[in-house]
């Protein structure tokens, strides 16, 4: 601690910061389709979510491995203030989506923005390539896939299992099953999300000389991100859960059952192995799999469409963001300052924007989404495939 100064302590509170509108931004990935069905109160769920969100932050540290030393090379001389330009990039794109009400990834603005930030601030060989590819780009492409399947699949047993039974008798019983299975996917979602701020609070110490190159987080270090993430968890993205539990498919309880127990088995496998997919790309994957899989399920393809067009956008964006906020820092103090200045503003205004139409836990729920297509239009457009 003795090592850290003044600019590394703002890149720490920044961290945090992030780590903040990551736990509102996902709130909707453990807790949409819970709130949508009834099977809990919207209060009452991002609470369970925000204290589960902090105990998954202790389970693991594989993924905040995957950005100290894994897609940033540590001795590049990657500086304090390539990793604040790199946050800029991230919470400017998280808070910009969160105002659309678009589920996009938190995971990738971060990753996004510290690959802009360091290939202008240190160069090429500041990024692994490689890493980048196997454990962000190649997941991203395959979690929605594999998630949608599973989630199609259980979506399609339950509905065979309970072939028979009244829709009051099945849909309390799959209630009682949500909150189990929203509560997992809270507890993997802190053992991943979590875990991408302790890897840069890490990577931050390890550039001012606090941490030996390829050190673990410390405990204060998993303790503070966890509490940023569940408290940002607990105030609740209500624009973005009623984007995924109203927006993209009419979710019956069955459904959300089975979108969260797959989401909740890719997400927890991939902690395991170090991937740092999206959650978002996979619990919408779940929740897409499981409007298809029940009895003439469907999907709303235009909502599906802004959607895959946020993923697509979000490394690049808050690339070029962190790239440019990387140019200003690397000015001198005054840059930094100028970089601080552009993030607080940017953050204003878009709390601002959202007050015109402000969305909270009493109105949620209240509107009425887009109409389903028509039963015969059950297939995707050209152009989407996730």
């Amino acid at each position: 601690m003795e090592h850290i100064t003044f600019l590394v302590a703002v890149v720490i509170i920044t961290a945090l910061a992030f780590d903040f509108t990551n736990g509102f931004h996902d709130t909707a990935n453990a807790m949409s389709t819970s709130i949508a069905t009834g099977a809990l109160r919207p209060r009452v769920a991002v609470a369970i979510s925000a204290v589960l969100n902090l105990a998954g932050a202790f389970l693991s540290v594989e993924v905040a491995k995957t950005i100290s030393g894994g897609i940033i090379d540590e001795s590049a001389g990657v500086h304090p203030e390539v990793i604040f330009a790199a946050l800029t990039g991230a919470i400017l794109w998280n808070l910009a989506t969160w105002l659309l009400g678009l589920p996009s990834s938190s995971s990738h603005a971060l990753y996004g923005g510290l690959i802009g930030a360091t290939l202008v601030g240190v160069g090429t060989h500041g990024v692994h390539f490689d890493t980048v590819v196997t454990k962000i780009l190649i997941p991203a492409v395959a979690a929605p896939f594999v998630a949608g399947l599973a989630s199609w699949g259980a979506t399609r047993l339950a509905y065979l299992i309970t072939r028979g039974s009244s829709e009051q008798s099945a849909g309390r019983s799959f209630r009682l099953g949500q909150i189990a299975s929203s509560s997992l996917i809270s507890l993997a979602h802190g053992t991943n999300d979590a875990q991408k701020t302790m890897g840069v609070i890490t990577l931050t110490l390890i550039s001012a000389g606090s941490l030996g190159a390829g050190a673990s987080p410390p405990l204060w270090v998993i303790l503070s991100a966890g509490l940023a993430i569940a408290l940002g968890t607990y105030m609740g993205g209500w624009r973005i859960i009623r984007t995924m539990g109203k927006g993209l498919t009419d979710i019956e309880p069955r459904q959300g059952f089975s979108s969260e127990s797959a989401a909740t088995s890719v997400i927890l496998a991939s902690s395991h192995m170090g991937f740092g997919l999206s959650t978002t790309h996979v619990c919408t994957g779940g929740v897409m799999g499981a409007g298809l899989g029940a009895p003439g399920g469907q999907v709303r393809w235009s909502v599906a469409r802004r959607m895959v067009y946020a993923w697509l956008m979000t490394l690049p964006a808050a690339g070029a963001v962190g790239g440019a906020a990387a140019w200003i820092a690397g000015l001198g103090n005054a840059g930094v300052a100028v970089v601080g200045v552009l993030l607080v503003a940017g953050s204003a205004a878009v709390w601002f924007a959202s007050r015109r139409r402000p969305v909270h836990s009493g109105n949620v729920v209240d509107e009425e989404p887009e109409p389903l297509p028509a039963a015969a239009a059950t297939q995707p457009p050209a152009g989407i495939a996730a």
